[in-house]
């Protein structure tokens, strides 16, 4: 039985897709070759020898501890995409949020609850509560990937002229984006002609307080932001300041961080974005099926800190060897093999930055020595045998 850890709530619908003959499942489970996990925070935590993989149910791993897991061969998951169709909804109504002073209208019909003339009262004040439409307006979408391309075009479909940034954008991506989305070349170039900016991108050092005072002063004055994806790529002090003078006429966030609660023109939604049911279930469900498929076949899909690589099953047995991107490792590994006595009927490899991953499917038996042989080469970083 291979264990496998829940360190917060995982829908049953994912841990359902984990075989009960093959897996023990739960939050007690000791040594764990694999854990689930949502927003539990791991930075600090001590990892056991058998832990093989951690499958982070839902998109950001800044609760991981990404260079130490690397460093110890445990290949992390995410599942982008799984709860895109939440945000994306989200991030509707925050244009909406942004656009009419909705909430402000509701807090203040709230203290009516003793008027007898409250309709009256209303239809009196409710002008002080009015805003502007969507429709028509330039949407800037910073970063277009899973979310990013569904809000950029859910906006078109609303009637807004999209602008949309992305470096890295993916050929399949670019292919699902409306032809009427107008690609720019620099998050410059939206900073300019935008009326409103909703930021979907991963937060990185380079990411990290990309919204700041210098990027608003390129913006137009009384331009709504929107950030459902990270805190830390908003400069909260700038916000604060660009709110008071009028540059920003709104900012709606999904994180409620301290120094941004009760100012002026931020709407802060205690992090709605993906706690939806539907994306919840899709979350777990691919985060079990994607560390099943490693655990039991090798393969690796939506890993963050190894590269992607997966192989038909073939021959006797599968060895899988994590190790070092460095010159000459391919030739150290199948030496081993050879001296062995294994014949290598196919293989794989491929890298991602410093880390590197090679599937050796072979013929003949294993002999109990060799996972020690390959763990010798210096480069080495994680063996096993399928």
């Amino acid at each position: 039985m291979k264990n496998i850890q829940l360190l917060n709530k995982i829908a049953k619908v994912g841990t359902d897709k984990l075989d009960p003959a093959v897996y023990n499942i739960g939050t007690e489970v000791e040594a764990p070759e694999g854990i689930m996990v949502r927003s539990a925070n791991m930075l600090d935590m001590d990892f056991n020898p058998e832990l093989l993989a951690i499958a982070r149910a839902g998109a950001g791993v800044n609760n991981i501890p990404l260079d130490k897991c690397t460093k110890e061969g445990i290949v992390v998951f995410n599942t982008p995409g799984a709860n895109a169709n939440g945000v994306k909804e989200l991030a509707v109504c925050a244009l909406l949020l942004a656009s009419r002073d909705i909430v402000g209208g509701i807090e203040w019909v709230n203290t009516l609850k003793d008027d007898p003339d409250a309709a009256k009262t209303v239809e009196k004040n409710k002008s002080k509560f009015a805003g502007c439409e969507i429709q028509g307006k330039t949407l800037g979408v910073i970063g277009l990937g899973a979310i990013g391309g569904l809000v950029a075009n859910i906006a078109v479909r609303l009637g807004m002229k999209v602008v949309g940034c992305d470096p890295f954008l993916s050929v399949d991506a670019a292919w699902n984006l409306n032809h009427n989305i107008t690609h720019a070349a620099t998050y410059e170039e939206v900073y300019k002609v935008a009326d409103y900016i909703t930021i979907h991108v991963p937060a990185t050092a380079d990411t990290k307080g990309m919204i700041n005072a210098s990027t608003m002063a390129m913006m137009k004055d009384g331009v709504k932001i929107i950030n459902l994806s990270r805190d830390s790529l908003v400069k909260s002090a700038d916000m604060i300041e660009a709110l008071a003078s009028g540059k920003v006429s709104a900012y709606v966030t999904d994180f409620a961080t301290p120094e941004l609660i009760g100012v002026k023109g931020a709407i802060l939604i205690p992090h709605l974005g993906a706690s939806t049911e539907e994306s919840e279930d899709n979350c777990a469900v691919m985060a079990a099926i994607q560390m099943d498929d490693y655990l039991e076949n090798g393969n690796i899909k939506n890993s963050v800190n190894f590269p992607a690589l997966s192989m038909p099953r073939s021959g006797d047995a599968r060895i899988c060897v994590l190790h070092d991107n460095v010159p000459g490792i391919l030739t150290q590994l199948t030496g081993v093999m050879a001296e062995e006595g294994l014949n290598i009927e196919n293989m794989t490899n491929k890298s991602r930055g410093n880390a590197a991953y090679t599937i050796f499917d072979v013929t003949g038996t294993v002999p109990a020595s060799l996972c020690d042989d390959l763990k010798s080469i210096a480069a080495v970083l994680r063996v096993r045998v399928i």
